[in-house]
């Protein structure tokens, strides 16, 4: 079991403020884990329930009678399959003397949880749990072959630690079956798990790209607004995301459109058909697949939030794949699969538009970051697992 610290250390200061604590993230990435880490680290009683168990459905049957003595932390698992709870948490986090705080564990964002983003308003912290990231998995000096399968299979720890590439493979492919089959029915959506399949497959195919509705509609043989829906429903339960894109005002013909990743790079190379590291290297769509695994690390390095990480460009060319504005900075990242990245017009004119503190432009490789102009410093990927190296 790799340990979390970071994540225990915000959670365990997050419980210290607040009722109710929900840990939001997809299936199998280490929730459940993270809970029984921070239980030993609790002082006092902990009651854990399974809303996926038997015997714990059966109990919270009448869920004010058993919820409503308990004292410590409650942990509760799956929250997302049981809406109805979140009234009763909300009446019982507002007890004057609080003798429990809850710690829910769910699968879907709050988007997709309404009756949490309304009931439990001004009572409940999220936070997000996404895959294991560099500095969780390579103690000290970034090793370039641990970052390479880190890419390769994805985040989540089982596919990962797997014992060999074709058991990663397998799980992952499980993985995919069972979130269209199971984990989607669960949470009351009902659409053919192949229809969805042959979207998520498109979708995997349109990685790094602008989004274009229409252009997918089409393709699917459905309307802009089904689609939509679909990526709606993929990016609520963690298996895609968008990155916002950033104006200017300068009178330039920017580009409006967001752009659409798959979550994880493991996920995205199942879908693919990426066998190994020789066939990434070989896809069409390898550029694409390093730039979104990197986006997704550096915004975790930064702890940049929504609303603080876009991307900019430009009909005419000229772009940049993240732009991360936070605290009074204005940080720009160019992300290319290439040891020895130059400096291009292209960096020039985002340094200069957008007016960065510096630009980052994050490459293969490993060892220290090294000055490319005035401004633009090279950060090997291997680097991002240390601290501070976007003080370089």
């Amino acid at each position: 079991m790799i340990p979390r610290h970071t994540h225990l250390r915000q959670l365990t200061d997050k419980l210290a403020d607040f009722p109710i604590v929900a840990i939001l993230g997809p299936r199998q990435v280490g929730k459940t884990t993270m809970a029984r880490q921070l239980a030993t680290l609790w002082q006092g009683p902990v009651r854990h329930f399974d809303l996926e168990d038997p015997d714990d459905q059966a109990r919270l049957i009448d869920p004010a009678f058993v919820l409503r003595p308990l004292t410590g932390l409650v942990v509760i698992d799956e929250i997302q399959t049981r809406p109805d709870l979140f009234p009763l948490l909300r009446v019982l986090a507002d007890r004057q003397d609080m003798p429990a705080r809850f710690l829910l564990l769910g699968s879907a964002a709050p988007e997709l949880m309404r009756h949490a983003a309304e009931s439990l308003a001004g009572r409940v912290v999220f936070h997000e749990l996404e895959g294991l990231a560099l500095d969780e998995i390579i103690p000290g000096k970034p090793e370039v072959s641990a970052v390479d399968e880190r890419w390769l299979r994805g985040g989540f720890p089982r596919a990962l630690l797997a014992k060999s590439l074709s058991g990663s493979r397998e799980w992952r492919d499980s993985f995919i079956r069972t979130y269209l089959e199971r984990d989607l029915p669960q949470l009351g959506i009902t659409l053919p798990a192949l229809t969805l399949r042959r979207f998520w497959t498109m979708l995997a195919h349109y990685h790094g790209q602008t989004w274009n509705g229409s252009e997918l509609a089409r393709a699917l043989g459905v309307s802009d607004k089904t689609v939509s829906r679909y990526l709606d429903i993929l990016e609520g339960t963690y298996m895609a995301f968008r990155l916002a894109p950033w104006h200017t005002n300068l009178g330039k013909r920017e580009v409006k459109a967001p752009k659409v990743y798959l979550a994880d790079s493991g996920i995205l190379h199942s879908l693919l058909g990426v066998g190994d590291q020789n066939s990434l290297l070989a896809h069409p769509k390898c550029g694409a697949s390093w730039e979104g695994f990197i986006i997704r690390e550096v915004i975790r390095s930064t702890g940049a939030r929504r609303g603080e990480a876009f991307f900019w460009g430009v009909h005419t060319g000229a772009e940049l794949d993240l732009l991360i504005q936070q605290d009074g900075r204005r940080l720009g990242f160019e992300i290319k699969l290439t040891n020895s990245p130059k400096v291009t017009p292209s960096m020039r004119s985002a340094y200069e538009v957008l007016g960065l503190d510096k630009l980052l432009v994050i490459c293969h490789g490993a060892g220290d970051p090294w000055p490319l102009a005035e401004g633009i410093i090279a950060v090997p990927a291997m680097s991002l697992g240390n601290a501070g190296c976007f003080e370089c």
